[in-house]
């Protein structure tokens, strides 16, 4: 389903004359072709699962996140708006983030369920929020709020 929406984006997007739109689908679409390649080794002959692209999406957004503050440092104000936009444009394909009353819910939620108990736990806590909710929320946040409530 996202790798269709993802060829469907590409192809409208060249209709539209887009270039900024086409360059970023077809960076996200190479990048899958590469997971995909290096999946085939684990059996996976019809390429990686949604999960693993929604993971994908989420770690080009951080990229493009940590590329932003050091154009900003450098004086590129427009190298850090390329990258505000390709950011935006890879928003679209993620379902909606949770916000941080949510994610302080599921968080308290998966702690529940798998009983931890203190920071020896929170490997298991991120774990299980990660496949739970690929693609739904920030983990460098989640993983702050983690800290906090099993401290």
């Amino acid at each position: 389903m996202l790798r269709q929406r993802l060829n469907d984006a590409l192809k409208t997007a060249m209709l539209s004359k887009d270039a900024r739109s086409v360059s970023t689908v077809r960076l996200i679409l190479a990048a899958l072709k590469d997971r995909d390649i290096a999946a085939r080794p684990r059996g996976l002959a019809d390429g990686i699962p949604e999960e693993e692209i929604l993971s994908m999406l989420q770690s080009m957004m951080k990229q493009r996140r940590e590329s932003i503050s050091l154009y900003e440092q450098g004086g590129r104000l427009e190298l850090a708006q390329q990258e505000a936009e390709e950011i935006a444009i890879i928003e679209k394909f993620l379902p909606a983030q949770f916000s941080e009353a949510e994610v302080a819910e599921a968080v308290k939620t998966v702690i529940a369920e798998i009983g931890a108990q203190g920071l020896k736990d929170m490997g298991r806590t991120m774990a299980a929020l990660k496949e739970r909710y690929a693609g739904q929320m920030d983990f460098t946040k989640a993983s702050a709020t983690v800290k906090a409530q099993l401290a």
